[in-house]
């Protein structure tokens, strides 16, 4: 058997399983997969320092 056919049946195995899809930002993505029956674990995540660039690597030097 070679090298891409067992990727394929890792595959095929991992959606044949109940999934818990971790969503990380749009809730329109998460309430989607809801409404198609699946299970979602909202992830409240920003980026450190509202992603503002100079105050994300003073935090870095803080140790934060």
């Amino acid at each position: 058997m070679s090298t891409k056919n067992m990727n394929v049946e890792k595959i095929t195995e991992l959606f044949s399983r109940d999934l818990i899809v971790i969503n990380m930002g749009l809730e329109v993505f998460a309430d989607t997969l809801k409404k198609e029956g699946g299970r979602v674990l909202p992830m409240d995540w920003r980026p450190p320092a509202g992603g503002n660039e100079k105050l994300s690597s003073l935090l870095k030097r803080l140790g934060r």
